[in-house]
């Protein structure tokens, strides 16, 4: 069992939760962490890069002169990779480098680096985030009250506007939703900030949690 604390917007701690480590498959499982991360990365690659190769700039394919007796240099059509306005030589095409993982395996490897935040103390649960309108300043004071003074991920269990306002001016801060959190971006981040409702959303879904019959 990992034992957490809850603390309030001030960061004094109003409550502690037990955690079963069952529940977010019992250990870190690194092979298919890495597989999750290297799948995160080649997702944001766009591939949109293209070059032209001789064979697709304008231009005749005819020898622009007989090859002896110019006293030149032997040189072959106009679209050569050597000449300006010529093809390139091993040209790049668009390319998808996207990656998949079936469903239970993103949960599995999300559940890890969960495990993983927690087992390393880079897991912080507040009891909510409530702000009446956005405000950076008041957002920056509660990470200041938390100890955060590193990267930090902070998990929502809903879409909340004035949370997203708050902080999204703070560098190395991003929020996520219950269901968007993935292990790419649990693991880009040095913490994590659950409120008690995300987490107990989480647990609810995790891989190892009970289902209901």
């Amino acid at each position: 069992m990992i034992d957490i604390p809850v603390y309030d917007k001030q960061g004094k701690e109003v409550d502690r939760i037990q955690i079963d480590e069952a529940v977010l498959g019992l250990r870190v499982r690194l092979p298919l962490l890495k597989q999750a991360i290297v799948m995160y990365h080649a997702n944001k690659r766009q591939g949109t890069v293209g070059t032209k190769s001789r064979g697709m700039v304008a231009g005749s394919t005819t020898k622009l002169y007989r090859q002896k007796g110019t006293g030149r240099a032997r040189v072959g059509s106009a679209r050569t990779v050597v000449r300006t306005g010529g093809g390139v030589a091993f040209a790049k095409r668009n390319r998808d480098f996207s990656k998949d993982m079936p469903k239970k395996q993103r949960r599995l490897a999300r559940d890890s680096a969960i495990l993983a935040k927690l087992k390393s103390d880079d897991a912080v649960v507040i009891n909510e985030f409530k702000f009446d309108t956005p405000k950076t300043k008041d957002f920056a004071a509660i990470l200041r009250n938390l100890k955060i003074d590193r990267s930090c991920l902070v998990a929502l269990g809903g879409n909340d506007e004035n949370v997203y306002k708050s902080l999204r001016n703070i560098p190395n801060v991003d929020a996520l939703t219950v269901a968007q959190l993935n292990a790419g971006d649990i693991c880009r981040r040095r913490k994590i900030v659950f409120t008690r409702e995300a987490l107990d959303a989480v647990l609810a879904s995790a891989s190892g949690a009970p289902k209901n019959a």
